[in-house]
């Protein structure tokens, strides 16, 4: 699987990070993974996890107006592509077709192409016009994944409770994981 990870400016850089530490220990399911981080994801990044390390990950960085990555044409047959956490702003962009950047390019392909686009909303309340985005890019094919932790598993610290939606996230992206599983589980 080729995949692209665009991490964009919402707050909640605990799930990208949880989703790249989940993909470095999925390493065997995939064939690359491009990622994209918007300059207020950066910021965001810094203040939240107070580290910006990225080369520790096994993936390929690109700039956000790097229009010759290869995500940024259908040719290159990325399948996947994970906002974590999609800025409302960015889901705006994305449901209106507005490809302003790396990260709006890649989801118009992935659109166009119909391949699988997941994005994990981190915002509330939600105005009628977040609701009506959200509606537009599920109508286009895009699914969206509110960045809603569970607590069935009885998470315990922050990284845990991210793990929640991340799981979800790498069900839907079509990863094979052992996670807490809803009946599958005795003695939780």
């Amino acid at each position: 699987m080729k995949l692209i990870i665009a991490i964009t400016g919402s707050s909640g850089s605990i799930y990208a990070k949880v989703l790249m530490d989940r993909l470095v220990q999925l390493q065997s399911q995939w064939e690359k993974v491009g990622v994209v981080l918007s300059d207020n994801a950066v910021i965001n990044w810094n203040l939240e996890i107070g580290e910006e390390d990225f080369s520790k990950y096994p993936f390929d960085f690109y700039k956000k107006n790097d229009f010759y990555a290869p995500f940024a044409s259908g040719s290159a047959k990325y399948n996947t592509m994970i906002v974590c956490p999609c800025s409302m702003g960015t889901l705006s962009r994305i449901a209106t077709g507005i490809s302003n950047d790396l990260v709006t390019r890649a989801a118009d392909v992935v659109l166009k192409e119909r391949r699988r686009l997941i994005l994990v909303t981190r915002d509330t309340p939600l105005s009628l016009i977040h609701i009506n985005n959200m509606k537009a890019v599920t109508e286009s094919g895009g699914i969206i994944c509110p960045a809603s932790p569970s607590f069935y598993s009885r998470p315990t610290t922050v990284a845990e409770i991210a793990g929640t939606v991340v799981d979800r996230v790498l069900d839907l992206a079509g990863f094979q994981q052992q996670v807490y599983r809803w009946g599958e589980m005795d003695d939780q």
